[in-house]
């Protein structure tokens, strides 16, 4: 007989299943028990333990759904802590693609500055929808005075603009693999398309091109596409470009906000785009009020720039004419004749100003808050922007787009762009200075041909129709570089009043 050790409750169970039994049953119920004893029990834990984790898991489910009004008052080991789920973003819309035969593919250089390029990308986009040909993302120049190494996802969103226009054209970072080595072999053809062409020009003398070598590149893009005579479909197009499509990066976005919140807490600000910068006093060779070496220095630069074409530049004739932009002095009586107030913020959108603060001298003189980026901000701040010119210009057209007013003192592209721009958000006040009539003035008033009040009174009419207001672009037949500027009045965009 086997020896069961077991405690005393246990032997006085098996005396009396014994008796119900029997005894030649005893044996055999024993090494029954001994054996699956211990599975029933290894069972009977395992089925509990997973009916309270359902009922547990069941619970936490319970809560989830009905929150608070369930599990309120529960003991706290139902409880678990809230959870900080990572924000999810908005799920963005894409327009759906638009679906055509693809004629070839179009490469683009980009030549000149920042807003040069911004508006030759909008009329390379609008060329490339009308051709049914892909666009491969622009190149920026980079051989320019700026000497800016920037490409085009470092100024601009490149997924934006590519997703945002994919109804229109489709739009490639670079050529598929087999062009690409094509192009590398020198198999394709290069051209600078002919200044102020209509469409009809692409679609009878650029398209054949790309259909017959698949890829062309046209590499001079700056007023390639006229101002008028175009379908308004091309001319919308444009607009969505410039003012949707070419989205900064988020970097450049939050500094320039940051820029516009600071001057914000300070109340109202004039933005002053003060063109009186080294690369544009050499390239249209004003020289007023520079001495004899800066006078030097200048030509020189110009010289050194095959293609800025004009060497010999009469710069008091030229002034005359009110092509030159003008000086800090000069700035400071036009501001101060226009009434606007001396303890104005005044920001400069501009590169380092010719003749640093001692030019600057009159002008601060008069408007004692001045400010510009590298005042506002820490270095930290712009330590990636420097030297990327073109960057350091995209903060100041962000600026530029949401001051109280924007006042050029030369009527060069970011002038005409950010004019433009302004108008699209509700024609915010854009003040336009006639630098002819203007020069006149000041001489007047500098030689005592004219008192304060007289030249104040001037000035002020002069300008009462110059502030950005709605209008209709003013059209020059067979001479485009004359009439209005698309991009400085896209009155096809705009709502413009009844009487305009």
């Amino acid at each position: 007989m086997l020896k069961m050790y077991k405690p005393v409750n246990s032997i006085k169970e098996w005396e009396v299943k014994v008796k119900l039994l029997g005894d030649g049953k005893v044996d055999k119920l024993k090494n029954s028990v001994a054996s699956r004893s211990p599975m029933k029990l290894w069972i009977l834990r395992a089925i509990t333990t997973a009916l309270l984790w359902t009922c547990v898991i069941q619970l936490m489910a319970i809560g989830e759904m009905w929150g608070p009004r369930l599990l309120k008052g529960w003991p706290s080991c139902f409880s678990h802590p809230e959870l900080k789920l990572p924000s999810v973003p908005a799920k963005v819309v894409l327009p759906p693609k638009r679906i055509y035969k693809n004629n070839g593919y179009l490469m683009v250089s980009c030549n000149g500055g920042l807003n040069q390029m911004r508006a030759a990308i909008c009329d390379m986009v609008a060329i490339a929808r009308y051709l049914n040909v892909t666009l491969i993302v622009p190149e920026l120049d980079k051989t320019s005075f700026w000497n800016d190494p920037s490409e085009f996802q470092d100024i601009f969103d490149v997924h934006h603009f590519i997703n945002s226009l994919r109804d229109e054209v489709r739009i490639l970072k670079e050529l598929p693999p087999r062009l690409k080595r094509r192009v590398e072999s020198g198999m394709f053809y290069s051209l600078p398309p002919v200044s102020w062409s209509n469409i009809s020009y692409y679609l009878h003398q650029i398209l054949p091109l790309v259909q017959k070598y698949k890829v062309v590149h046209l590499n001079k893009t700056d007023a390639r596409l006229a101002n008028n005579g175009l379908p308004i479909a091309i001319q919308k197009l444009r607009c969505r470009v410039n003012f949707n499509a070419l989205r900064f990066t988020s970097q450049i976005e939050q500094l320039g906000r940051r820029v516009v919140k600071l001057l914000r807490q300070k109340g109202p600000f004039l933005v002053l785009h003060l063109r009186y910068e080294m690369d544009m006093l050499a390239f249209s060779g004003c020289t007023r009020g520079c001495n004899s070496e800066e006078v030097e220095e200048l030509t020189r630069m110009r010289y050194a720039y095959p293609w800025w074409k004009e060497k010999v530049i009469n710069s008091e004739m030229k002034r005359k004419e009110g092509l030159c932009p003008l000086t800090p002095e000069e700035t400071a009586l036009v501001l101060s004749a226009l009434g606007i107030d001396p303890n104005v913020q005044i920001y400069i959108a501009a590169g380092e100003i010719y003749g640093g603060k001692k030019r600057m001298k009159s002008l601060t003189a008069t408007f004692p808050n001045l400010v510009r980026k590298e005042t506002l901000l820490g270095p930290s701040d712009l330590k990636f922007f420097q030297n990327h010119s073109s960057q350091m210009a995209a903060l100041d057209y962000l600026v530029s787009l949401e001051g109280d007013i924007f006042v050029p003192t030369y009527y060069g592209n970011m002038a005409k762009v950010v004019e433009g721009h302004r108008r699209f958000l509700g024609f915010k006040k854009t003040t336009l200075l006639d630098r002819k009539l203007l020069v006149g003035l000041i001489d007047e008033y500098n030689k005592g041909s004219l008192s304060w009040d007289e030249f104040s009174a001037s000035v002020m009419e002069v300008h009462a129709d110059r502030m950005g207001s709605p209008k209709t672009r003013v059209i020059i037949p067979a001479k485009p570089k004359e009439e209005d500027y698309f991009y400085a009045n896209p009155c096809e965009c705009l709502q413009l009043s009844d009487e305009n």
